[in-house]
């Protein structure tokens, strides 16, 4: 007596059976990485290595930066010259020195231009009588409401 038995399926049967297997591995899979990833966790001790100087700037980082030496107020600017060039820029303050040494200039970088501003203004006019005398020289001149230093009084 031959105990064989055989089995007829069809491709949907076949199917659904690769389905069921492939469910059942996706999760004996995913309980695999989970163990191990917790397991890898869960290590003892952890030993950093770092340059020493790593703590110095640490150290300089957090230390405590005094403010600015003077005392600022809102004021006004005459934004006189931009350009991407700073050496455009320094030529363009050396010109504006040249007809007005005694009004302070300030060159900022904000990305990607180098900005040119003259004066500490408590008010608008007095930035506005500056702007009149340079904007000969300098037609794109405007002013800018900003903190600015106490003005002389010279």
């Amino acid at each position: 007596m031959d105990a064989r038995i055989q089995y007829s399926l069809t491709t949907n049967e076949i199917l659904l059976l690769l389905q069921q297997n492939y469910r059942s591995m996706k999760k004996v899979l995913f309980s695999i990485v989970l163990l191990t990833s917790l397991s890898a966790m869960s290590q003892g001790n952890v030993e950093v290595i770092k340059d020493s100087r790593i703590n110095d700037l640490i150290k300089k980082q957090g230390e405590i930066i005094p403010p600015a030496t003077q005392v600022q107020i809102n004021g006004y600017r005459v934004q006189i010259f931009f350009d991407s060039d700073k050496s455009k820029v320094d030529n363009a303050r050396m010109q504006f020195l040249k007809i007005n040494p005694k009004v302070e200039t300030y060159v900022t970088y904000n990305a990607p231009n180098y900005l040119l501003k003259v004066g500490n203004f408590r008010t608008q006019m007095d930035a506005d009588r500056l702007k009149a005398e340079v904007s000969t020289q300098f037609p794109t001149s405007f002013i800018v409401q900003e903190k600015v230093n106490l003005p002389r009084i010279d």
